[in-house]
């Protein structure tokens, strides 16, 4: 899966370990910074993931910061993008399968790096229901 992953400096740590854990169960992954944990602004690394997927550049996509408030309301200013802030892995797998989300938000300062990589995971391996849940979601874009 070609992945797009961003953070702010509060989810530099995370992402770098996050990108690392992805590369090596196989996935492709795009960095979209920041490179360092120098303080940055949140929609300068949210914007560009968020519109990448949007594009079908990529198929999901990662953002973390702090909290995960910032890059979800950043990410979901984008035309179909679906951004949830997902703190535990049953979450994750509700997101992906009721509101079908493409970018996956993780509040850098409230999980632990373990709970980060599971949550990725199940993100990533949660297929969408349909059914349903696809006449809601296909109420959601303006």
């Amino acid at each position: 899966m070609k992945i797009a992953i961003g953070a702010d400096h509060a989810g530099f740590d995370y992402k770098e370990l996050l990108k690392t854990h992805l590369e090596k169960i196989g996935h492709e992954v795009k960095d979209f910074g920041t490179y360092n944990h120098d303080s940055v602004d949140y929609p300068d690394f949210a914007h560009p993931v968020a519109t990448a997927v949007e594009r079908k550049e990529f198929e999901l996509g990662v953002l973390l910061c702090g909290s995960a408030n910032g890059v979800a309301i950043t990410a979901n200013k984008t035309q179909g993008i679906r951004a949830a802030i997902c703190w535990t892995e049953e979450i994750a797998s509700l997101a992906r399968r009721h509101n079908n989300a493409n970018v996956l938000c993780i509040p850098a300062r409230f999980v632990t790096t373990e709970a980060a990589e599971k949550i990725t995971d199940k993100f990533l391996s949660t297929p969408f229901e349909g059914g349903r849940h696809e006449t809601r979601v296909n109420k959601i874009n303006c």
